[in-house]
C-alpha cells in the first residue's frame, strides 16, 4: 500500500538521519583533511574567484571578494577556528564536481562563521541565467555541506509566560492575633535574601526591651533592618529600645502610643535611607494602617522592594437576603429603615454597601427595570409607573456590614526585574546567552510573538532560560480545557550564519508599492543533477527575494532526492532557523524525497515551506515551526487585498480582482500535492492559514507534463500526524481548492495561478476506478483561528483524535458541492475535543475584539465580531459523520448565538439527511447552546437560500436531542415534518422522524426562476427555493430534502421551464414520491427515464412514460414504462418517481447510476407564471399521515447531565361528530395530561429548576371579564422560575384586561384573542425563546420541549 511505502520512507530518513548526526570514534574532519592549502584573500569586493580542478583551499580567516566559482573538482572547506569568521560574496557557484564543506555530520562547525551576500538588485553585475544573483548556487555535479553545531530547535513553553512586573524571588511575612509585639526582620541588600526574623513582646515583658536593644545593636553596618508592630508593643517599650532605634533613625518611636500601628525600614549605619510610618489607633470599629515601602538595588543590578505594613483592619460580611415588600401595589420598597424595623437584629445601622436582585438571581441592573432608587444609606425602590409593563420585577436586598477590627502586620519583598525565566518543555541544549528566541502568540493575533535574547543562568535547571526584558503578552504554557495550547518557542541564532546584507529602505522595484525595507536578499538554490547537498544548523537571515525562484533554500526541478534517486545518504535540510525572509522560508519545486526537519521560519514574506507545482511527493515535513507568515507579491495566492487589486500582470484586460476568491492565501505550510507527509509540526500564525492543501489540475511552467490531468486531486494523502495550527487569521488549516492552470482569456480573466474551485477524492494510486483512500487526519490542534479551526472539502477525509479551541467555527467537512464529487465517500470526525470559549481570555488590546463570553461570561478577545455565532462543528452539506465526541463551553448569549452544532451560514447548497451524529458527550454547554439552526438576523441575514431552509441531520442515539433516532430538522420545513414532530424553540428546530431521500431538480430554458415544492399533507407551508447556482448558469438546481412514499407539487414564480431533469438522491431501491410539476395549458410533453454515470460522464436511456387518463396508472409504472397524468384543469402533470436499483451506504446515486426522469416541454408562447398552487388545493391536499414513529425520549436516569428537555403539549380543540360540537383542552407534562374541565382557562404551573408539576388551576370565563384580579394574584405569586401552560374551553373571552397576564409571561402584546388558545409562558425576569402563544378559531396546538432548569441568556 501507498501508506506503509510512505512509513517506510519516513523511518529509513530519521534512521539515516540519525546516524549520520551521531559522532563517530576517530571521524575526521573536514578541514582537518590532508592537502588543503591555506587561503587568506584578504578584503577587496572586485576579487573574482575561482576554485578549479585539483585545488582544495581552507579558507581560516575574514575575507572579502567579489564571487566564489568552485568548479571541476576544487574544493573550499572553512575552518574551525577559535576566531570568528566573517565571508562576505556576491555569490558562491558550486559546479560540477565542485565541493563546498562547512563540518560534518560527524563533526559539527563549532566556531562562529557568517557568510554574507552583498550586492544590489540595481548593481552592473551581470545575473546568472539560472541561479540570478547574490545567492549560493549548487549545480550540477555540485556538493553542498553544511553541519552547525546542534541545538534543541523548538519547543513548548512548559509554565504560562504573563506579561505582569515578575515576583519570581519574592518572600511574604504575614501576622495576626497572637504575635503581639515588634517583628524584625534582617535582610542582605546585595540579594533581597531574610537572613533572620524574631518577635519581641514589648507589651507584655520589660525584657523584651532589652533583647531588642542588644539584637539591633549587634546587626552588621550595611544589613537592612524592617520592623512593624502587631497588635500593641509599646506598653514595656523602654528607653534603651527607643535609643537603638532612634540611632538608626527612628523618628516616631518615642511616641508609640497604645496599638499604634508603626512601620520602620532602614539600613544600618545610613541613617538618611531610613522610612517610617506611623498612625494612631482609633478603636474597634474603625481601620488605621502605617506602610513603610524602600526600594534597593541587588549586587546583580537586579532592583527588589520591602514592603512592610502595620495595620488594624475591619473586615465585612453580607447579611442575609430580605424582601420586606413584593412588586404589587405602587412597588417594591426595600428601605433601609424599614427593614431596620422589620429586621432589628439583623442589620447594621451603617452598611458599607448594598446588593439587589431577583428572586431568581438576576442582577437588578440586567432585568431592564427602571429603578428609582438604590443606595446603602437608603436602600432600594422600584416602582410599577416607571415600567413598560407596568410592573417591576420581586427583588431581594443584602447590606454589607462591617466587623470589629484585627490586627495584621505583613512584610513583602518584591524582586522586581528586567528579566524573566522561561520554562521549556525540553532541555535547551546548544542555547546559549545571546541567543535569540522567538514565543509564539497563543491569543487570536499573530503579532503577539516576541522575540527575546538569552541571559545567563547559571541557577537556571536544564530545561529553564533567562530572557531579557518583560512579555507584553500572555503566552499559555499549559493544557487549557482539555486543548494543548502551549506557547512555541524557536531558535533563531546558530553558529553558522548565511545572511543577505540590505540597503536601509526599499528601492528600484515594485515590491516597493508594498514594503518600506529592502526585500532584496540572498538566495539559496540547488539545481537538477546535483551530486550531494546536506544543511544543518544553519541560520539563513534577510534571504530570499520579492521575484520569483529566489529563496532562502530551494530545491528546483531535482526529481528524486533521496535513495529512490541514487542519493545516498538521501538529501535533507534540518537544525536550520530561517527568519526575516523577504520570501519563503523552504521551498520545493519538482523534486521528491526530500526531508525537512526541525526548521523554524519566522517573519516571512509568502508561504514558508512551498510545495510549488503539484509533482512534489513523498517529501516529509517533520517537527517544523513557522510564525509570523505575511503577504508576500511573487504568486496571486501569496498576495493579499491590496496586492491583489494592484498587481494585474498576466491577466486579461478588464479584469476586476476579487482578493478574497483569486488571492489572500498565505501559508505556512502550502502542500500542492497531497502525497507529503506533515508530522509534528506547528503552523503558529499567518496572515491567513497554517496547513493549506491545493491542488493543480495539471502542472504549469517547469513542471508542464509531470503528471496527468487531475493525477492530484486523486492522489492520497500522506501522513498528517500530530501537527497544530494557531493564531491564523483564515483557518488552522484548509483542504480544498486549486489554482488556475491555464492563461487569462476573455471568459476567465483571471490571471494564471489564481484561486479557483478544486475538489479531493483520494483513491489507490489516484485512479478513479480503484478503490477510496481515506485522508486521515490525525491528532490535529486548532486554537485561537479567527474563521476555521479547519475547513476540509472533498472525499473520504476523516479525522481522529483532534482538538478544537476558541475558533470561529471549530471544523467545516464540505462534499463536492452539488453532488459530491467521488460519489459514495463521507467524511467523519471520531473521538475528538470542541471547545467553544476557553480559559484562555487573552487580553484586552487596542486591536482585539474584547467581550463577554465562555460558561462564565467573563470578557476575553473573541474571534470575529462581538455577536459572531460561534460553532464548534459546522455541518454543511454531507454526508458527515460525528462520533464520539465531546463538546465543551459553549454558551449562547443573548444577541450571540454560540452553539456546539451549527450550521453553514447563508448556505445555496443542498443538505443531507445522510449526516449522523452519535455518542457526543457536552460539558459545560448549556441545553439550548448544543444545537442551532439559524434565525434572520446579524450574520444569517434573512435565512432565505436554499441551505438555510433545508438543514437536517440524524442524531442516532440521542445524545444531542435525548430523543434516539431522532431527525433535527429546520423547525419551518414541512416538507419534512412529521405529523407529531416537537419543536425545540431554543434550536430554531424540530425533532421528527421519517424516511427521507432528496431530489434535485434541474431546470433549463429558463434557468433563472424560483420554484415552490408543496408537500400535499401541508399545503399551507410551501418552501420557496432560489436555487444552488447563480441566476447567470445556463442551467438551475434545486435541491430540497423530501419525505418518501409523500407526495408534492412543484410551482414556478415564471413560465415553467422547457427542460427538467429530477434526480434520485439517496434513495434506496423502491423508495418513492410523488410529484405533481405544474405547466400552462396545452404544454404537450416528452418524458424518459434514464441512468447518468457520473464518473464516466456517459447517460443511457432506461425507460419512457406515456400518457395516461387515469391517474392512478402513474402507479403501475415499470422500468421500461413509466406513465404519467396530465391534469389540464389544475396544470399539473403527475408521475410517480421510483428508485430501481440498489444504493451503498454512503452513495447519493445507486450502484448502477443516477437514476433520473427528463421532462422536455413543449409550452405555448407568452404562457403565464405557473403557479397552480390555488387550483391544486383543497384539491389535492391529504391528511397528515406517520409512516415513521417517532423516537422515544430518553429516561432521566439515561441522562448524562442534570440539565434535560421537558416535553411539554398544550392543546385547545374543537371536536366536531356530525352537527355535534365538543370542546377539548389539555395540557400535557411527560406524558401525563391535565384536562380541562370547565369553559375558561386553565393554568398548568410546572417548577422551572425540577421540571415537576406543581399544579393545575382554572378560571372561568366569569373571572376573565371585568377586573380579574383573582386571576392576577394567582400570576403575581406564583414563584418565580415558573413555566405556565394555558388551556381555553369554552367561548373564551378574547379581549380585556385579563389578558395583560399573559402579556405578563411573556406574550406579545394582545390586541384580541380567538376562541382557541395554547400559550406557554414564564414568570421570572426575563422571558425565554420558548414563549409562545397560538390562537385559533377551531385548534390552536404547542408541542415542544423546554429546557429545565430553566436558562437564562446574559444579554450581549
Amino acid at each position: 500500500m501507498a501508506e506503509d511505502g510512505g512509513r517506510r520512507d519516513i523511518r529509513t530518513w530519521f534512521t539515516l538521519l540519525a546516524a549520520l548526526q551521531v559522532s563517530s570514534i576517530g571521524a575526521v574532519c573536514p578541514d582537518k583533511e590532508l592537502g588543503l592549502r591555506l587561503w587568506m584573500p584578504g578584503h577587496s569586493e572586485d576579487h573574482r574567484v575561482t576554485i578549479g580542478f585539483g585545488q582544495k583551499i581552507l579558507l581560516s580567516t575574514s575575507a572579502t571578494v567579489h564571487s566564489i566559482e568552485i568548479l571541476n573538482g576544487g574544493k573550499l572547506v572553512i575552518a574551525d577556528t577559535g576566531q570568528a569568521i566573517l565571508l562576505r560574496t556576491k555569490h558562491i557557484l558550486i559546479g560540477d564536481k565542485g565541493e563546498l564543506h562547512i563540518g560534518s555530520a560527524d563533526c559539527p562547525y563549532k566556531g562562529n562563521l557568517t557568510i554574507s551576500l552583498f550586492g544590489r538588485l540595481d548593481d552592473d553585475d551581470k545575473e546568472h541565467s539560472y541561479f540570478g544573483k547574490k545567492y549560493i548556487g549548487v549545480g550540477q555535479g555540485g556538493t553542498l555541506e553544511i553541519f552547525g553545531e546542534k541545538k534543541l530547535a523548538w519547543t513548548f513553553l512548559n509554565k504560562t509566560l504573563h506579561p505582569e512586573k515578575s515576583n519570581q524571588k519574592s518572600y511574604f511575612f504575614h501576622r495576626s492575633w497572637g504575635n503581639r509585639g515588634i517583628i524584625l526582620h534582617v535582610i542582605d541588600p546585595t540579594t533581597g535574601d531574610v537572613l533572620h526574623s524574631d518577635r519581641f513582646d514589648t507589651y507584655q515583658e520589660k525584657t523584651e526591651s532589652c533583647r531588642l536593644a542588644k539584637f539591633v545593636d549587634a546587626v552588621k553596618a550595611g544589613l537592612i533592618l524592617c520592623m512593624m508592630v502587631n497588635d500593641e508593643g509599646s506598653n514595656n517599650l523602654e528607653d534603651s529600645a527607643k535609643n537603638s532605634l532612634s540611632r538608626l533613625g527612628s523618628i516616631f518611636i518615642s511616641n508609640l502610643g497604645f496599638r499604634d500601628p508603626w512601620t520602620f525600614i532602614v539600613q544600618k549605619g545610613h541613617r538618611s535611607s531610613a522610612v517610617e510610618d506611623h498612625t494612631v489607633y482609633k478603636g474597634t470599629k474603625e481601620s488605621s494602617k502605617a506602610q513603610s515601602t524602600f526600594q534597593f538595588q541587588s549586587s546583580s543590578g537586579e532592583h527588589f522592594t520591602i514592603t512592610s505594613n502595620s495595620q488594624w483592619t475591619q473586615e465585612a460580611e453580607w447579611t442575609d437576603w430580605f424582601d420586606r415588600d413584593d412588586e404589587r401595589g405602587s412597588g417594591d420598597w426595600e428601605k433601609l429603615f424599614d427593614l431596620h424595623k422589620a429586621y432589628p437584629d439583623q442589620l447594621c445601622s451603617v452598611p458599607l454597601d448594598i446588593q439587589v436582585q431577583t428572586h431568581d438571581g438576576i442582577p437588578f441592573n440586567q432585568t431592564g427595570d427602571v429603578i428609582y432608587k438604590i443606595s446603602k444609606d437608603y436602600g432600594f425602590v422600584c416602582l410599577n409607573k416607571d415600567q413598560i409593563h407596568g410592573l417591576c420585577h420581586n427583588y431581594k436586598v443584602r447590606f454589607l456590614c462591617g466587623k470589629s477590627v484585627r490586627p495584621q502586620a505583613f512584610l513583602s519583598i518584591d524582586m522586581l526585574t528586567d528579566n524573566t525565566i522561561l520554562e521549556l518543555s525540553d532541555e535547551a541544549v546548544g542555547w546559549r546567552p545571546g541567543d535569540q528566541v522567538v514565543v509564539a502568540s497563543t491569543d487570536y493575533s499573530m503579532h503577539q510573538a516576541e522575540e527575546f535574547s538569552l541571559l545567563p543562568c547559571p541557577n537556571c535547571m536544564s530545561n529553564q532560560v533567562k530572557i531579557k526584558g518583560r512579555a507584553k503578552f500572555i503566552h499559555i504554557g499549559e493544557e487549557v480545557d482539555g486543548v494543548d495550547m502551549r506557547a512555541e518557542v524557536g531558535l533563531l541564532t546558530r553558529n553558522i550564519l548565511l545572511r543577505g546584507e540590505t540597503e536601509p529602505t526599499c528601492y528600484g522595484h515594485e515590491a516597493c508599492k508594498f514594503f518600506h525595507f529592502d526585500t532584496f536578499g540572498g538566495h539559496l538554490k540547488v539545481q537538477r543533477g546535483f551530486r550531494a547537498v546536506h544543511l544543518s544548523g544553519l541560520e539563513l537571515q534577510f534571504m530570499g527575494q520579492q521575484t520569483m525562484g529566489h529563496y532562502p533554500v530551494h530545491f528546483h526541478m531535482n526529481g528524486d532526492v533521496d535513495e529512490k534517486g541514487g542519493y545516498s545518504p538521501p538529501t535533507f535540510v534540518s537544525d536550520l532557523s530561517i527568519h526575516h525572509s523577504f520570501s519563503r522560508c523552504v521551498t520545493i519545486h519538482g523534486s521528491n524525497g526530500l526531508l525537512v526537519k526541525d526548521v523554524v521560519g519566522y517573519e516571512i514574506l509568502g508561504h514558508c515551506f512551498f510545495t510549488e507545482d503539484g509533482p512534489e511527493e513523498r517529501n516529509t515535513f517533520h517537527h517544523c515551526l513557522g510564525l509570523m507568515v505575511r503577504a508576500g507579491t511573487l504568486l496571486p495566492s501569496d498576495r493579499d487585498s491590496k496586492m491583489c487589486r494592484a498587481i494585474t500582470d498576466g491577466a486579461y484586460p478588464g479584469y476586476v480582482a476579487n482578493p478574497r476568491q483569486d488571492c489572500s492565501a498565505s501559508s505556512t505550510f502550502w502542500i500542492a500535492n497531497p502525497n507529503n507527509n506533515l508530522i509534528n509540526c506547528a503552523a503558529a500564525g499567518s496572515e491567513e492559514t497554517g496547513f493549506w492543501f491545493i491542488f493543480h489540475h495539471v502542472p504549469t511552467g517547469p513542471s508542464e507534463g509531470l503528471y496527468s490531468p487531475g493525477h492530484t486531486e486523486h492522489t492520497p494523502m500522506g501522513q498528517f500526524i500530530n501537527n497544530r495550527a494557531h493564531s491564523n487569521y483564515r483557518a488552522g488549516m484548509i483542504l480544498d481548492n486549486g489554482v488556475k492552470t491555464t492563461e487569462a482569456n476573455d471568459k476567465d480573466k483571471r490571471p494564471l495561478l489564481s484561486l479557483i474551485g478544486a475538489r479531493y477524492s483520494p483513491h489507490q494510486d489516484a485512479d478513479l476506478f480503484k478503490p477510496r483512500v481515506p485522508a486521515i487526519i490525525s491528532h490535529f490542534i486548532a486554537y485561537k483561528n479567527q474563521d476555521h479551526g479547519a475547513w476540509l472539502r472533498g472525499g473520504d477525509v476523516w479525522l481522529d483524535d483532534c482538538q478544537f479551541a476558541d475558533n470561529g467555527i471549530g471544523l467545516t467537512l464540505a462534499s463536492g458541492g452539488t453532488f459530491p464529487d467521488d460519489d459514495g465517500s463521507h467524511q467523519e470526525v471520531k473521538n475528538s475535543l470542541f471547545v467553544g470559549e476557553s480559559g484562555n481570555r487573552g487580553m484586552l488590546l487596542p486591536d482585539n475584539i474584547w467581550g463577554p463570553g465562555g460558561s462564565d461570561f467573563s470578557s476575553r478577545t473573541l474571534p470575529r465580531g462581538i455577536d459572531f455565532p460561534i460553532r464548534g462543528m459546522q455541518i454543511y452539506d454531507g454526508p458527515v459523520n460525528v462520533q464520539n465526541c465531546t463538546f465543551r463551553k459553549f454558551a449562547a448569549l443573548h444577541g450571540r448565538h454560540t452553539s456546539a452544532f451549527g450550521f453553514r451560514l447563508n448556505n445555496s447548497w443542498q443538505s443531507c439527511p445522510k449526516n449522523y451524529v452519535t455518542n457526543i458527550t457536552f460539558d459545560k454547554v448549556p441545553i439550548t447552546s448544543r444545537v442551532f439552526f439559524g434565525e434572520p438576523g446579524p450574520w444569517f441575514n434573512k435565512m432565505q437560500m436554499d441551505g438555510d431552509k433545508t438543514t437536517i441531520f440524524h442524531d442516532i442515539d440521542g445524545s444531542v436531542s435525548e430523543y434516539p433516532g431522532a431527525f433535527l430538522v429546520k423547525e419551518d420545513n414541512w416538507l419534512v415534518r412529521h405529523p407529531d414532530c416537537i419543536d425545540v424553540p431554543d434550536w430554531k428546530a424540530a425533532i421528527c422522524s421519517g424516511h427521507y431521500a432528496q431530489i434535485y431538480i434541474q431546470t433549463r430554458k429558463p434557468a433563472n426562476l424560483n420554484m415552490q415544492i408543496v408537500r400535499n399533507e401541508y399545503p399551507d407551508w410551501p418552501l420557496t427555493l432560489e436555487g444552488a447556482l447563480g441566476k447567470k448558469k445556463h442551467y438551475q438546481q434545486f435541491q430540497p430534502v423530501i419525505t418518501l412514499a409523500k407526495g408534492y407539487t412543484v410551482h414556478w414564480d415564471q413560465t415553467a421551464p422547457a427542460e427538467v431533469t429530477i434526480w434520485l438522491i439517496n434513495f434506496n431501491k423502491n423508495d418513492w414520491v410523488s410529484l405533481g410539476i405544474c405547466y400552462p395549458k396545452e404544454t404537450t410533453f416528452t418524458v424518459i427515464a434514464d441512468i447518468h454515470n457520473r464518473l464516466t460522464k456517459k447517460t443511457h436511456k432506461t425507460g419512457v412514460f406515456v400518457k395516461t387518463t387515469q391517474r392512478e396508472k402513474i402507479n403501475h409504472s415499470h422500468v421500461t414504462k413509466g406513465y404519467y397524468y396530465w391534469e389540464e384543469e389544475t396544470g399539473l402533470i403527475f408521475l410517480k418517481l421510483k428508485a430501481n436499483n440498489e444504493r451503498e451506504q454512503f452513495a447519493f446515486c445507486s450502484v448502477k447510476g443516477c437514476e433520473r426522469v427528463k421532462i422536455t416541454a413543449t409550452i405555448p408562447e407568452g404562457s403565464p407564471p405557473s403557479n397552480c398552487l390555488a387550483k391544486a388545493y383543497p384539491k389535492h391536499a391529504e391528511r397528515p399521515v406517520a409512516n415513521a414513529a417517532m423516537p422515544k425520549k430518553k429516561p432521566k436516569s439515561r441522562l448524562l447531565s442534570s440539565e434535560h428537555f421537558l416535553e411539554i403539549k398544550v392543546e385547545s380543540y374543537m371536536s366536531r361528530f356530525f352537527h355535534i360540537k365538543e370542546d377539548f383542552a389539555f395540557a400535557e407534562v411527560s406524558g401525563r395530561k391535565w384536562y380541562q374541565q370547565e369553559d375558561g382557562v386553565q393554568l398548568t404551573i410546572i417548577d422551572g429548576h425540577d421540571g415537576n408539576v406543581v399544579e393545575s388551576k382554572g378560571f372561568r370565563n366569569s373571572i376573565l371579564q371585568g377586573v380579574p384580579i383573582q386571576l392576577e394574584n394567582y400570576v403575581n405569586g406564583l414563584k418565580d422560575g415558573s413555566i405556565v401552560l394555558v388551556t381555553s374551553k369554552g367561548r373564551l373571552v378574547t379581549k380585556g384586561s385579563w389578558t395583560k397576564v399573559l402579556e405578563r409571561l411573556g406574550a406579545n402584546k394582545i390586541i384580541s384573542l380567538k376562541e382557541k388558545l395554547a400559550f406557554v409562558g414564564f414568570k421570572g425576569s426575563f422571558y425565554p425563546d420558548w414563549v409562545k402563544l397560538e390562537i385559533s378559531s377551531d385548534q390552536a396546538k404547542i408541542h415542544q420541549v423546554l429546557p429545565v432548569p430553566v436558562v437564562y441568556k446574559l444579554k450581549l
